[in-house]
């Protein structure tokens, strides 16, 4: 295996303040030059680099030296040595690959013409992005959406302007009614009529054109918040510790989905409905300017329509929360179900599933109509507080007419605008049941964005420079979730480089689970593992999956095509992954396809059996050539032929500097390979030896158990 640091030439400077300078770290150009020019040309590259930056004042950057094939390319921009020179790599809005050169010359690649290139990468310390915005109650994901609600300004300033001139050009319409009864009809003024139809049509093309651009702006702004927040949780629900995930995938799903709920909320008329609703009190003042004592009529009956709302809110509250629990447990259902199919048919056990959706559906019906009953009394009363209103403004409003200080046109005038003030109260009521949509929804992302990540977001990683050539594993404990049961309990395990370590034990000893926190899936309750000198969890996860590669015992494979499964992070040319798939058997699949290696695969890979499957997971780690080999039952669904092929190509595909473990109930075959034998029971290490002395002694106290488990296999 090629060692990922060799000796290569260092980048210029120039080169160097191309990808700050698409980093956005401003460094002072002459203090650059001097720091490349001054520096020790005996280190290595990395530790030159950082040694430059320091001395240019960005002491917490952190370089590192990775192969490209390695390397993820959603982590550009960085320096690939290629070509026998540095060149800044990037890609372009469409995706496309481009290299430029210390002259400012651009050049199109692609990833295959890079294979064997370095890449020189910089690590920029993330932003603490929430010491800034308020508490919102610890509701990380309401966090998320405020943050990217302002994080640009200028929207708001725009919206609150159309707002406060649309509903200031409401006024006319009144204003308008009052002179044509008051001016036109007593008179039949119809030069008076043109000269207001006039300055109306205008007004009504001002409201329309307000109106067009404040929904553009709403929007265009649930979209930007849709998308930042989306990848931001996406983002995070990658990086989970897969041991804290909840026990229902499909639960997870549903809670994930929330943010729909919230960029409807937005992307919908709500939001002007809960901006013009302030406005409700200056139209009170209108009316009290031109009726009177109008306008005590709907300054009381307000306050009991925002009672209203406020008492719907707070009986709907923890109802839609209870909806919303069992409708995600209905999707989990839902998913499951669809995942088991086949055990639940092979089994009959169909009906009890049915049982379960019916009851979750009842429930979910249940609340669904006590939600409704709540909306509708709350929608009817709220329409009958409108019409309340309007009957007393008019009976108020002949008084004051009998009084003289009102005319006919002012009591329209008041109507026109009563309707502006009880309209959005009652349309605000139904908004409320929306938001608390909303709320619920946030609350459930908030728990996905809870889950803990597989490192912290402001922990400082290391980037070590060299391939591990030990792993140690010291005082290691590790349960699942709250089990009291520890999975696995090792006081101590060396591995040095060259080592191939097979894992055998009964079935529940935590081989997987060695292996799985080994790979850094897991975290340990207790107890540290070290790769040299670092911690694993220390280790930047580019880093670690550069070194480490693992084969789960049940392989997945994604939507796609044979070839895109295959080579699933993009490692490998296409000569590395046609000479693979001939050596593993792979391109017998593809024979059988006129696709070929195009051929459609399924989600989880139906269409193909278990032992294609495993076969195509153990090609992605042989593309990924790392050093440390992780395979958990890398046989345990093939045949004998098939078996014995594998262990011949992984034999000469693993170099002789690389550590490999390996965990299999069949380990006959596989201690031709290995170097070392590990047994384990009840998470413990309770034998370590040679192939020589462990496996006899394992099959003399098995005796019968083993031959015959050798056999059924077989078979």
């Amino acid at each position: 295996m090629t060692p990922i640091m060799s000796e290569l030439p260092y980048p210029s400077a120039r080169a160097l303040q191309k990808l700050l300078q698409r980093l956005a770290l401003t460094v002072d150009t002459p203090v650059l030059h001097q720091a490349c020019a001054g520096q020790d040309g005996s280190l290595p590259i990395a530790d030159w680099l950082r040694q430059v930056l320091k001395q240019c004042g960005q002491s917490t950057i952190s370089p590192a030296l990775l192969q490209w094939r390695r390397f993820d390319p959603r982590r550009l921009p960085g320096l690939v040595y290629h070509q026998q020179q540095w060149w800044l790599a990037e890609r372009d809005a469409a995706g496309q690959l481009l290299l430029t050169d210390d002259t400012g010359a651009i050049h199109t690649a692609t990833d295959e013409e890079l294979q064997d290139a370095r890449v020189l990468w910089l690590r920029i310390p993330p932003p603490r992005a929430f010491d800034s915005l308020p508490s919102l109650h610890g509701n990380l994901a309401a966090r998320l959406v405020w943050q990217a609600l302002f994080h640009e300004q200028g929207w708001l300033g725009k919206v609150v302007i159309a707002t406060v001139l649309v509903n200031l050009l409401a006024v006319a319409t009144s204003l308008f009614a009052m002179q044509v009864y008051d001016r036109v009809v007593p008179t039949l003024a119809y030069a008076t009529l043109t000269t207001l139809v006039a300055g109306m049509l205008l007004v009504i093309l001002l409201d329309w054109l307000l109106k067009t651009i404040r929904a553009r702006i709403i929007d265009s702004l649930a979209c930007a918040v849709d998308k930042r927040v989306s990848r931001q949780v996406f983002d995070h629900l990658l990086h989970i510790r897969l041991d804290a995930l909840p026990p229902s995938l499909g639960t997870l799903a549903a809670q994930v989905n929330g943010l729909d709920a919230v960029r409807q909320f937005f992307s919908s008329g709500i939001v002007f409905a809960l901006i013009d609703l302030p406005f409700a009190l200056f139209f009170i003042t209108m009316i009290a300017v031109i009726g009177g004592k109008v306008g005590w009529v709907y300054a009381l009956l307000l306050p009991l329509a925002l009672v209203l709302g406020l008492f719907t809110q707070w009986r709907l509250r923890e109802l839609l929360r209870k909806q919303l629990v069992r409708s995600n447990e209905r999707q989990g259902l839902l998913v499951d179900t669809i995942r088991g199919a086949e055990s639940i048919r092979a089994n009959h056990a169909g009906w009890r599933f049915a049982e379960e959706w019916q009851d979750l559906t009842d429930s979910v019906d249940a609340y669904n109509i006590r939600q409704k009953a709540i909306s509708t009394f709350s929608s009817v009363t709220t329409a009958s507080l409108s019409t309340l209103a309007y009957v007393g403004a008019v009976v108020v409003g002949v008084w004051q007419i009998e009084a003289g200080v009102l005319t006919m046109g002012g009591l329209i005038a008041c109507s026109i605008l009563g309707g502006r003030v009880i309209a959005p109260v009652a349309q605000s009521v139904q908004n409320l049941v929306q938001w608390q949509h909303v709320s619920q929804a946030l609350k459930m992302v908030h728990m996905v964005l809870a889950l803990p990540r597989e490192r912290r977001p402001d922990q400082h990683l290391v980037l070590p420079d060299q391939p591990p050539a030990s792993v140690t594993l010291e005082q290691l404990r590790f349960a699942y979730g709250d089990a009291p049961v520890r999975q696995l309990d090792i006081d101590r395990l060396d591995l040095r480089a060259g080592e191939r370590v097979l894992l055998v034990g009964p079935v529940g000893c935590g081989k997987s689970t060695l292996l799985k926190l080994l790979a850094g899936l897991y975290r340990p309750g207790e107890g540290r593992i070290r790769l040299d000198d670092a911690d694993l969890w220390e280790i930047d996860p580019q880093m670690l999956t550069s070194f480490v590669g693992y084969l789960p015992q049940s392989p997945q494979l994604f939507k796609g095509t044979l070839r895109s499964n295959l080579g699933l992070a993009g490692s490998g040319s296409d000569s590395q992954l046609l000479s693979l798939a001939r050596q593993l058997g792979i391109d017998d699949i593809a024979a059988g396809s006129p696709q070929g290696l195009d051929l459609p695969i399924s989600e989880g890979g139906e269409g193909l059996s278990g032992g294609q499957r495993q076969l195509v997971a153990l090609g992605r780690v042989m593309l990924a050539r790392p050093r440390i080999w992780l395979l958990d039952e890398p046989t345990a669904s093939l045949d004998n032929d098939s078996e014995q092929r594998l262990w011949q190509v992984l034999g000469a595909a693993v170099q002789p500097e690389d550590i490999v473990l390996m965990a299999t109930h069949r380990p006959m075959m596989a201690a031709r390979l290995a170097t070392r034998v590990l047994v384990m029971q009840r998470g413990k290490i309770i034998q370590d030896g040679s192939p020589g002395q462990v496996l006899p002694a394992l099959a003399a106290r098995s005796g019968v158990t083993v031959r015959h488990k050798e056999s059924i296999h077989v078979v």
